[in-house]
């Protein structure tokens, strides 16, 4: 079956860096957007970052210049790099997938039919 699979939270300073990755297995990615979500306590899931097919990505004001997300299709992996961190990025972080020959970036989370089971990311003032 399909699994995404994310690793690379943990616990950072604030202003400090980390890159987050998604492997896919089950089938290939390649030909769809890819996009990572979070959600803090208590508050409803946000889009983070989405990455068409051909590379084109989508960000919200919040992390824009500060998130950078990639990815390798040779590997089925998508990639969630985070500069500047602040306390307000503490959140589970999900790695999602479209589906097949759904390329485009979209910011709404059920336009997504395949969610990993998140990551947690802290940030320390």
């Amino acid at each position: 079956q399909v699994q995404l699979v994310e690793s690379g939270g943990g616990l950072v300073q604030a202003g400090g860096s980390l890159r987050l990755s998604c492997a896919a297995s089950g089938r290939t990615f390649s030909s769809s957007a890819m996009g990572w979500f979070r959600q803090a306590p208590g508050k409803e899931r946000e889009f983070v970052a989405a990455i068409s097919s051909s590379g084109r990505t989508l960000y919200p004001d919040s992390v824009q210049g500060r998130f950078t997300i990639s990815r390798d299709n040779a590997k089925n992996t998508v990639y969630l790099q985070m500069n500047s961190l602040k306390p307000e990025d503490t959140a589970v972080y999900y790695c999602a997938g479209r589906g097949p020959l759904q390329v485009a970036v979209t910011r709404r989370s059920d336009e997504y039919i395949y969610w990993g089971q998140g990551t947690q990311v802290t940030v320390s003032s």
